[in-house]
This record gives structure tokens, C-alpha cells and sequence, in this order.
């Protein structure tokens, strides 16, 4: 059974989570899609207020594949993830 999770980071870049989804074991398939063995991760961005005058970068990763595959996926890309961003 397919899983489908959708984690949303700010303050990183599309072109750094592809980069570390590659590192967790994926290969860029698309401008926007990683492929991993049993997932698959979805990006897009937009910027976003944070403030009256500030804006910051937020990517949203669309995760799918199987539960067990995806729990530690996400949890290793969070990481990285907040560790660059915020």
C-alpha cells in the first residue's frame, strides 16, 4: 500500500532538498521529482510572509512510497533539512 506524506520547509531551497534527497539515496528523475529505491519525492516552493516586510522560501516535498520505507526517509531529509533552514 502506497503512503503519501507532504512535509512543507522554510528557508531552504528547491535546489538544496533535491540535493540532499539525492544523498539520502535518490536520483533526480524531473525538475522537480527524486526517485529512491521504493519512494518517490514531489518538490515545489513558494515564498511565503513571515512578517510585514519579510519573505522567506518554503518547500513543499510530496513523500510516497511505502510506510516503512518513507518513516525514516522523512525523518533523515528533516534533519538536513532544519539544520539549513528553519
Amino acid at each position: 500500500m502506497t503512503t503519501r506524506l507532504e512535509r512543507s520547509f522554510r528557508g531552504i531551497s528547491e535546489r538544496l532538498a533535491i540535493r540532499y534527497l539525492t544523498k539520502l539515496g535518490g536520483d533526480r528523475v524531473g525538475e522537480n521529482t527524486v526517485e529512491g529505491d521504493g519512494w518517490t519525492a514531489t518538490l515545489s516552493s513558494e515564498k511565503v510572509d513571515i512578517g510585514p516586510t519579510m519573505q522567506l522560501t518554503e518547500v513543499t516535498v510530496v513523500f510516497e512510497g511505502e510506510e516503512d520505507t518513507l518513516e525514516p526517509l522523512v525523518e533523515q531529509f528533516a534533519q538536513k533539512a532544519m539544520r539549513a533552514g528553519g
